[in-house]
């Protein structure tokens, strides 16, 4: 049997490089690389959820990693970089409101407010430092997904913004809430309908939301021209 405090060992060092994973989506400029840094992520949460299966010994833990596996690691990301093929464009330049070195400065005042926060509501409970501190990551990459959300103009990198937002609130169900695995399956579902949308979209997905809306407009008068 393989000693727990080894698997917490590796669990904590898994935490690193899910926020590591969270800097390079808010920083990077390569789609390609941002859709790497989210599959890696999506990865890395499914270890985790792997190594708490043979801690605690839970089917649902084993159940999940599986499932992130197959669609975080594989569906989703294979959707996106058909995507990103067909709108031929490899870099994403434009920002909204936050440059990435500030967006990364916020991301760290982000970890510490969440750290903070969930000391204040945890204290006096019987956690151990683990489920605090994945918590915290959770708690942490769910604000960094929602920083890439406001801080991107391309609808390609608000969509994985808004993915890496999931990610968060997954790590934060594995250490707390223990999310039923049904919701789990109905939070993938809703996941794939997003990434089928935005194929659907796919004449706006390399656009800004001021360029798509501009494209949409331009869609209706050729369409009336068509049909006059």
């Amino acid at each position: 049997m393989i000693d727990p405090t080894f698997l917490e060992g590796i669990i904590k060092i898994l935490f690193v490089f899910v926020l590591i994973s969270a800097g390079l989506i808010i920083s990077t400029r390569n789609l390609s690389s941002v859709l790497t840094a989210y599959t890696i992520q999506s990865f890395l949460l499914a270890s985790v959820s792997s190594l708490l299966y043979l801690m605690d010994g839970k089917d649902q833990l084993l159940l999940l990693a599986v499932l992130t596996l197959a669609s975080k690691v594989i569906l989703i990301p294979y959707f996106i970089s058909r995507i990103e093929e067909k709108i031929k464009i490899g870099r994403d330049l434009h920002f909204t409101y936050l440059e990435p070195t500030p967006s990364l400065l916020l991301s760290i005042g982000l970890i510490i407010l969440s750290y903070t926060f969930l000391s204040r509501v945890f204290e006096g409970l019987p956690l151990s430092k683990l489920f605090f501190f994945g918590a915290v990551i959770g708690l942490s990459l769910t604000l960094m997904g929602m920083l890439v959300v406001f801080s991107r103009k391309r609808v390609i990198t608000k969509a994985l913004g808004y993915l890496s937002m999931e990610n968060g609130v997954l790590m934060f169900g594995l250490f707390v809430t223990e999310l039923p695995f049904i919701i789990e399956v109905l939070i993938i579902i809703d996941l794939i309908i997003l990434v089928i949308l935005t194929t659907i979209l796919a004449v706006g997905m390399d656009s800004s939301i001021e360029e798509y809306r501009q494209k949409f407009r331009k869609l209706q008068v050729w369409a009336g021209g068509e049909s006059q």
